[in-house]
């Protein structure tokens, strides 16, 4: 077991997803239990999955759970690119976000290339 606030992602994850939210609080109304809810649980599933890998047992189980993170991570940048194409949010804050992600996602797989059994 590890704290997750000793990774460098923690951060990144915690930002990532309060930029999710300050970029959805702009969306419209009816979308309070569409896109924004979706958006905002993917964000918090990138952060939840790294620490909840970092309460298991190990590394290979820690890894498992960065996939999840990976996989909310992708899951975001689908959600963005529907939130663009419907023009809701701040375009500026939609490419933010978008790059915000993009990194998260290299930063997951940084990580789960140093915690790969050594052959």
């Amino acid at each position: 077991m590890q704290n997750p606030r000793r990774l460098l992602v923690y951060p990144a994850a915690l930002e990532l997803a309060k930029t999710v939210y300050d970029l959805t609080a702009a969306f419209p109304k009816a979308e309070q239990f569409g896109l924004t809810s979706q958006m905002r649980r993917a964000a918090v599933s990138v952060g939840s999955n790294i620490s909840e890998g970092c309460g298991r047992r190990g590394d290979p189980e820690l890894r498992n759970f960065l996939y999840y993170s990976m996989g909310s991570a992708s899951e975001l940048d689908f959600q963005l690119d529907l939130s663009q194409l419907l023009h809701f949010g701040n375009p500026e804050l939609l490419r933010a976000t978008a790059s915000q992600s993009e990194k998260m996602r290299k930063m997951l797989s940084r990580l789960i290339k140093t915690l790969e059994p050594m052959r």
